[in-house]
Order: C-alpha cells, then sequence, then structure tokens
C-alpha cells in the first residue's frame, strides 16, 4: 500500500555532533519516493508543530543538506517540551491538516513517549498515519539499543578531554575533578577511562550515578590515590546519588531548584566540582584542587566527531524512511552489534523504548564503584572512531647525578 502524503520531521532535547546526519539521512531517503508529496521540517521541535512553524526542505539542495549533515547541534532548533497527551492531540491535530503521512522524530526517550501517543491518536482518529522515532543521545540511555547516535561524539571529546587533563595534572601534580553530564546513567562519564594509557595515568577514579555515593569513601579514596601517585584525577557523573537515591548536589548544597520537567537542577552552575574541590581541601588538606564543568561543550564540539558516529547517525535517518514509507511501519530505530566492528538496525516497538532508561550493565564497572572495566574499553572503543589520538611520553634514560647531596 502506498500512503501518500506528507513527511514532518522533527529534532528534541540536546542537540549532538550528528543529530544531522540523522535528519539529513531521512529527508535525502523520503524525497526519493514518489507518494511523500512535500519534506517538512518543524522548528523547535513539538512546539513548532503545534505552532505551524515549518520549512520545507524539499526546496533544499542536496548540496547544503550535506553541508548541513557535517554540522553539529540541531538543525531545525529543539524544544524541551515534554508532550502529555493533550499536547499530542493538538500535535497530531495539526499534522493531519498539513495532510502529514509520515512523522519523524529524533531524539530520546521523551521523544520515544511523544512518538507513541501521537500515534495512537492517528488510530484512534482512523487516519492512515506513520510514525518512527529515530534514536538520539549523547547519555547513551536508551533501552534496547548497543549504542546511540550521538554517544561516540561526545565519549570522544571526554575521552580526550582527560587525555589532556591526565597530562596537565602529571606536569604539574595536584587534584583535579571532571564534572560530566549524565543523570541517570553513567556512560558519558565512563568515556573518561580512554584516556588511561600508561599505569599511573588518569582519571584515577570514575564516580557513576549507578553506584551509591559516599563523601567518606570518595575521600578515602583521593587521599589513597594522592599518597602514592603525589597526584590524582577524577571524572564524575553530575548524577551521582548517595545510597538512598538523593542527589549529591542536593545533599552539598542543601538545594533542590528544578529544572522544567521537575528534576533537581544539576547542570548549569559548576557547583559539583567545586563542592566536592572544598571538601578535599578542607578534609585531606590538599592545597591543589581543580575543578572543571564540561557542560555544553561535550554536546557538539565541531572539532571532535567520530566518523563512526556519523555514518550510524546517517543510516539511522535512512532506515527510519525506508521502515516507514517503504514498509508501513511503525516503531523506534534501534542499533545493534553484530561485530567488531559492525551494526544492524532494526525496529523495535514504540512502548517498549519510550520512557525508560537503560544503565551502564555491572559488568562495565569496577568492585569498588569508582572506575571501570576493560569490557567497557573495549565496547566504548570502537564508537570514537578513527584517528583518536593517545598521549606519548619520553623514554629516554636519566642521566646520572655527579654533584654530593644531589644522590
Amino acid at each position: 500500500m502506498k500512503l501518500e502524503g506528507k513527511v514532518v520531521i522533527a529534532q528534541g532535547g540536546g542537540p549532538t555532533a550528528v543529530i544531522n546526519q540523522s535528519l539529513v539521512g531521512v529527508t535525502l531517503e523520503a524525497r526519493k519516493f514518489t507518494q511523500v508529496t512535500r519534506v517538512y521540517g518543524a522548528l523547535f521541535g513539538v512546539q513548532g508543530i503545534v505552532n505551524e512553524q515549518f520549512i520545507d526542505l524539499t526546496q533544499e539542495t542536496t548540496h547544503n543538506l550535506e553541508q548541513v549533515a557535517e554540522t553539529p547541534s540541531s538543525a531545525l532548533l529543539s524544544t524541551r517540551d515534554k508532550p502529555d497527551e493533550k499536547y499530542c492531540r493538538e500535535i497530531f491535530r495539526v499534522l493531519k491538516a498539513h495532510d502529514a503521512r509520515y512523522f519523524f522524530y529524533i531524539g530520546g526517550n521523551d521523544s520515544a513517549d511523544t512518538v507513541r501517543i501521537v500515534n495512537e491518536q492517528a488510530s484512534l482518529a482512523d487516519y492512515e498515519f506513520r510514525a518512527i522515532h529515530i534514536p538520539k543521545t549523547i547519555d547513551n540511555d536508551l533501552v534496547l539499543n548497543d549504542h546511540t547516535p550521538g554517544y561516540g561524539s561526545a565519549a570522544r571529546y571526554v575521552a580526550s578531554a582527560f587525555t589532556g587533563v591526565n597530562l596537565d595534572n602529571r606536569a604539574l601534580p595536584g587534584v583535579y575533578i571532571g564534572v560530566v553530564m549524565g543523570r541517570h546513567a553513567g556512560f558519558l562519564t565512563a568515556a573518561s577511562a580512554l584516556a588511561q594509557k600508561y599505569p599511573d595515568d588518569g582519571p584515577h577514579l570514575i564516580y557513576l550515578p549507578e553506584r551509591p555515593f559516599s563523601q567518606e569513601r570518595f575521600l578515602n579514596d583521593v587521599k589513597r590515590v594522592y599518597d602514592e601517585l603525589g597526584r590524582c584525577v577524577i571524572a564524575v557523573s553530575e548524577g551521582i546519588v548517595d545510597d538512598q537515591g538523593t542527589p549529591m548536589m542536593t545533599i552539598l548544597t542543601k538545594n533542590s531548584e528544578t529544572d522544567a520537567h521537575g528534576n533537581v537542577q544539576l547542570s548549569g552552575t559548576g557547583m559539583l566540582g567545586d563542592l566536592l574541590g572544598d571538601l578535599v581541601k578542607a578534609k585531606l588538606g590538599i592545597k591543589r584542587v581543580r575543578s572543571d564543568t564540561f557542560g555544553y561543550l561535550q554536546r557538539s564540539f565541531m572539532g571532535c566527531v567520530s566518523d563512526v558516529d556519523q555514518r550510524e547517525a546517517r543510516e539511522v535517518g535512512e532506515r527510519a524512511a525506508h521502515y516507514a514509507i517503504w514498509y508501513n511501519l511503525d516503531g523506534s530505530i534501534s542499533i545493534q552489534r553484530t561485530g567488531f566492528y559492525s551494526v544492524n538496525y532494526q525496529l523495535e516497538k514504540l512502548s517498549d523504548v519510550a520512557r525508560k532508561t537503560r544503565h551502564m550493565p555491572d559488568d562495565y564497572i569496577n568492585p569498588q564503584g569508582n572506575g571501570v572495566t576493560d569490557e567497557f574499553k573495549y565496547y566504548l572503543r570502537p564508537l570514537l572512531g578513527s584517528g583518536f589520538h593517545s598521549a606519548h611520553r619520553l623514554r629516554a634514560p636519566q642521566v646520572a647525578k655527579l654533584l654530593e647531596g644531589n644522590t
């Protein structure tokens, strides 16, 4: 059955370095099908659909689309709106008015839920409609996926940044704390482990949301490493929680400011790193302590993009068009690892992906809960792509001392 009508594409949530590859992939594939009358892009995500803010991608040149594909962040712009059923009814009302028969939403698990509800509205209205969720998230927390587009490039940035941090910290020793994005899943923070090459390389400690964070254990860990090496590099997820599940940001600041979704505000302040740094100074007496909060830099850094991530982000967009337009199916695209290293794509039920969170597997986290295993490193390395550089050290022998008192 050929379902004739328009295609509408939107991007939601946080941008990534490769999200536009998915946009261009679905756009160019959709334009090949004769039953597609127009390909629209909705500005500002689902908010733009409700407000009828569309651009006609049918009239965009292929050359410029390819240039946009190589550009980080959301070309269609984005939104943090989390639609409920009433909101989704309005989305469907607009889509139907424009004779949209295919809806592609590029985003995370909340975006998958939006696609699911809009699809249900079409079914209730007996309106022939195909809806596909295209995966995207730097957090790598979508279930049923080996990994998600956007994660490989963000992980490459984090690994590269900690490689540089470790070199700096080795030259001028002290304690360094880097706070990395990740509210519920520690995949991105764990990527810092790819900076480790030599036995004494940092990060020496890695703390993830999947394991309870104890201030006492943290201080003992830092003291042990610092006493042994004279320095300590630490990677911390912004989402670390205590054994009761309370975010450490709330405990350390006694502040429960929330965002638009009711979540405790974790990003954008730099406070967690500063508070942990103050704790080290006060309790361990170490004077040279520094911290950074990576923030937006890890999401859309133009000079640090994984070629593997780019290719896969393009292909999930292309496969989405195939499933919806060729095969008349709804669902969520997932990436499956089929070898070392190759992938395949399959279609999952929207209800199996929507509003669910994937966490770091136990075998990726060390028994102490302050680092990752080699299994995780083997999992991650192919995703960083080609040309990922490791650091090197001088190997020249030390010259013997000649003056008395310098032995």
